[in-house]
């Protein structure tokens, strides 16, 4: 029976396989231009699509933290005026440098106001979800915008 590699060994030894070819090949018009796009930008220390997706999906809260080389974001405590007996808080941590789907991981405080305070309550886990896949698509559109 064959052994398969994990995922990451196995496309990095395609990778290396098909370096060598990637000088072949016709003239200078049928060579791709330098990936701009590529889904490793990390001029700021976690890649530059998650990291700007992130600031202009939270834009509406506010900020208490930014680490762009640690890749971390908190907001402080947000009441949407719609429902003013709820705030929410926010930590979005940036895990790789690629932009994958497993690479960002959103984290959610919610509380009620209860009798003049507040008191903490859970939080539905599609908040999350949803958060994050929010961020990715943005990500994946930055990246295509890039491209041009």
């Amino acid at each position: 029976m064959a052994r398969r590699l994990p995922a990451p060994v196995s496309a990095g030894l395609l990778l290396a396989a098909l370096l060598p070819l990637a000088a072949c090949g016709g003239g200078s018009k049928d060579r791709p231009k330098a990936d701009l796009a590529a889904s490793r930008v990390t001029t700021i220390g976690v890649n530059a699509y998650l990291w700007r997706a992130t600031l202009d999906t939270l834009s509406f809260m506010p900020l208490a933290q930014t680490d762009s080389n640690g890749g971390v974001v908190v907001t402080d405590w947000y009441i949407d005026p719609n429902t003013p007996g709820e705030r929410m808080k926010l930590t979005v941590s940036i895990l790789d440098q690629d932009l994958r789907a497993d690479a960002v991981r959103v984290a959610a405080s919610r509380q009620v106001s209860q009798n003049g305070a507040w008191v903490d309550a859970p939080v539905k886990a599609a908040t999350v979800q949803k958060l994050e896949e929010i961020i990715l698509t943005k990500a994946r559109d930055l990246r295509r915008m890039a491209i041009g």
